[in-house]
């Protein structure tokens, strides 16, 4: 048996091409490719019986290579996978999803199947799951579900979008389980309120120039939300910076940090700076949202700055949960700001204040992506890079006394109290409003 999955069965592949990647995203349901393992060696073990040609105990497979229960052991060898130290006949094996399957890999149970890849000495395992189960394991880990259903929605439409301006059947995977691009939980993550916000937004995404938006979300914009040309140099009309009100009283609204001078000089050392033993440090331009794009750098041997987004980069690499921030001193560092994350985008704390105000989820899109539209995904059109959208409209604005609220100056909220941030992130309503202005 040169591998895990036969050939002969039209469910199961051995030797995944560029072309079968292709018709991963070309049928009916919309499937993407998550890469939730890579490491010298993988478990997988399905969590159905074994049917003929399948993987678990009916597959025919010699001496040390033959499954531990329905268990397979997969390594790699060079460019080719090993099943239980034996060759496995190629660098790819691939079980594909099917309705209902469930697949465990190292330890974690996935929805769909998995497709085995020979990288780097190591082994990649990626879950290939239709879109809508994939989101069931991430809605739930990117934002509590105890929260108003509304924000939930918003999550859910937002989660949707991000992968699907992701899927590309000429990569090796359409996006990875981590923070680094979506945290995707599997099974194990879901939960009954997430579940139904995904029901009631089936298939929405946001989408501009016909295509699926990159809609880029923070857990707290500080109050004020920030450009994609700011905090990356990519400039998107629909990420913009704004005053963002309803985003403030979260755990993170102020925060304070004290910085070693030996550590700040370190940091510096690694975005270029050469000065000598700093005098100064200091934000010498600010852009619109608050965020530094300036930094300028005095020592013994001269100045330098910093600028654009690798600012902004030099003040989250200090520490900070934001670069909504300024400085003062010098030994130590001190760095006040407010937020958390990079601030494009949603704000998961701002969408929470706007469902406290009564706003359901196209409004809180339309408040966070200006000038997009709601479309649905409507399968694969005759390129399968991207998925076909149907427009269904643009998304609305706010009311026009929020709209007067928003393009207000923010005003920073006070810092919440530990019981309050408890109640935030417990879903609760906390004793003070979600944001404050005075």
């Amino acid at each position: 048996m040169p591998g895990l999955f036969r050939v002969s069965s039209a469910r199961l592949l051995l030797g995944l091409s560029l072309a079968a990647s292709a018709t991963l995203s070309a049928s009916h349901a919309l499937n993407v490719r998550v890469l939730v393992v890579s490491a010298p060696q993988v478990t997988v073990r399905t969590s159905a019986p074994a049917t003929p040609g399948g993987l678990g105990p009916a597959l025919p497979a010699p001496g040390p290579a033959a499954p531990q229960g329905n268990a397979w052991r997969v390594g790699a060898q060079g460019e080719r996978l090993t099943l239980g130290g034996q060759d496995a006949g190629g660098a790819t094996l691939y079980l594909p999803p099917t309705p209902g399957s469930t697949v465990e890999i190292s330890g974690r149970t996935y929805r769909g199947g998995v497709l085995l890849r020979a990288a780097r000495g190591g082994v990649q395992a990626i879950n290939v799951v239709d879109v809508e189960d994939y989101l069931r394991g991430v809605v739930a880990s990117e934002m509590p579900a105890s929260w108003p259903a509304p924000a939930l929605a918003a999550q859910a439409v937002i989660a949707r979008t991000y992968v699907a301006a992701r899927i590309n059947p000429r990569a090796d995977y359409d996006t990875c389980a981590t923070e680094s691009c979506q945290v995707y939980g599997g099974v194990a993550a879901e939960k009954a309120q997430t579940d139904a916000a995904i029901r009631a937004t089936a298939g929405q995404v946001v989408s501009y120039g016909g295509k699926a938006a990159n809609t880029y979300f923070s857990s707290d914009s500080g109050g004020y939300t920030a450009s994609s040309a700011e905090v990356w140099g990519n400039p998107a009309p629909y990420l913009i910076a704004q005053a963002d009100p309803f985003s403030a009283g979260g755990p993170r609204a102020r925060w304070r940090l004290e910085i070693p001078l030996a550590r700040v000089q370190d940091i510096a050392a690694r975005y270029g700076v050469r000065v000598g033993a700093l005098k100064s440090v200091a934000v010498t331009r600010q852009s619109s949202s608050g965020r530094p794009q300036e930094i300028t750098f005095a020592g013994a041997s001269g100045s330098a700055k910093v600028s654009g987004a690798d600012a902004g980069g030099f003040i989250r690499s200090l520490g900070a949960g934001s670069s909504r921030a300024v400085l003062t001193g010098l030994n130590p560092l001190v760095v006040e700001g407010t937020g958390q994350g990079h601030g494009v985008g949603l704000s998961q704390y701002g969408a929470l204040g706007l469902a406290r105000q009564g706003y359901d989820h196209l409004h809180m899109l339309g408040f966070y992506y200006p000038g997009t539209v709601l479309s649905v995904l409507a399968g694969t059109g005759a390129s399968p890079v991207q998925p076909r959208l149907a427009a269904a409209g643009p998304l609305p604005g706010l009311s026009a006394a929020s709209e007067v609220l928003a393009a207000a100056p923010a005003v920073a909220a006070p810092a919440c109290t530990p019981e309050q941030g408890e109640a935030l992130r417990a879903g609760e309503a906390p004793p003070a409003p979600a944001w404050v202005s005075e």
